[in-house]
């Protein structure tokens, strides 16, 4: 896959996890693991069932992906 590079697709939260992971399903019903860097960790106690979040995917594995959160969605 080289040369391939992580594309950003929006997901709503499904299901909150132990810390750190969420279940996310897209758009097309796609449901799939987020992770949330530890930069970020200390925002996922706001995260509600429902909000809408970016995930961002790598092509090589479309069932993880890391989670970006912004404050405006919470």
């Amino acid at each position: 896959m080289r040369g391939k590079t992580a594309f950003d697709v929006e997901g709503t939260v499904v299901e909150k996890l132990p810390p750190g992971l969420l279940r996310i399903e897209l758009a097309n019903g796609h449901r799939l693991l987020g992770h949330v860097t530890r930069r970020q960790a200390s925002l996922v106690e706001r995260v509600r069932v429902g909000a809408v979040v970016t995930v961002n995917l790598s092509p090589g594995d479309l069932s993880h992906g890391y989670v970006i959160l912004n404050e405006e969605n919470l």
